[in-house]
């Protein structure tokens, strides 16, 4: 009955243990795959910046937002 009841406790955590393992390699590579998809992600923005047909806008005190001059950087 002893032996039993051992075999069961060390089964039991050897599953235990195999999915924690499983759960934490996944929860990584999901980690790195989010930071790795938010480097790509930050890389296109400013590299979108940069191209000439890109309009930038500020907020004005009404709240819309409206392109910046080039010249002064104020709202038309």
């Amino acid at each position: 009955m002893l032996l039993r009841i051992l075999i069961f406790t060390v089964l039991a955590l050897m599953v235990y243990f195999g999915i924690r393992r499983i759960w934490k390699d996944w929860t990584q590579k999901f980690d790195k795959d989010a930071a790795e998809e938010k480097r790509l992600r930050h890389e296109r923005d400013i590299a979108e910046r940069k191209r000439p047909d890109v309009i930038d806008l500020k907020r004005g005190d009404d709240g819309t937002f409206r392109p910046k001059d080039r010249d002064n950087g104020r709202g038309n």
